[in-house]
């Protein structure tokens, strides 16, 4: 679904949220929200605020909590810009990118408060 919005949106960058659950460590996407870039560039995102919080309230009546957020890189690989990292806002949320440079490629990234990176495992069910 990320994939094709995302292709659909080019050569502006895409972005929206995550809503779902945690299960132990594991994240469950239950709802993908697609947003607004407010932008409209290929190079950077900001999220229309107001769709912002129709989808967390949203999330709320489903009883999910907001777990993530992705954007596109239409060029550039699917690894956090310098750009991405000063935007980072919660430690808690997962940070998904796609690359549709080449071939599709999705990450998942997690920031510690220093905004050091980690990836996470992505598995699709």
């Amino acid at each position: 679904m990320i994939i094709e919005h995302a292709k659909n949106i080019l050569p502006n960058e895409d972005c929206g949220l995550l809503g779902g659950r945690l299960d132990g460590d594991k994240r469950i996407v239950e709802k993908i929200y697609f947003l607004t870039n407010a932008d409209a560039s290929p190079e950077h995102f900001s999220m229309n605020p107001a769709e912002q919080f129709t989808a967390v309230k949203d999330m709320r009546s489903h009883g999910w909590q907001l777990i993530g957020n992705f954007h596109s890189h239409p060029s550039s690989p699917a690894h956090p810009s310098e750009e991405d990292k000063r935007l980072v806002f919660d430690t808690t949320l997962s940070y998904l990118i796609l690359s549709l440079a080449r071939e599709p490629a999705l990450k998942s990234f997690r920031f510690d408060r220093e905004k050091n990176i980690s990836e996470e495992k992505i598995c699709v069910q």
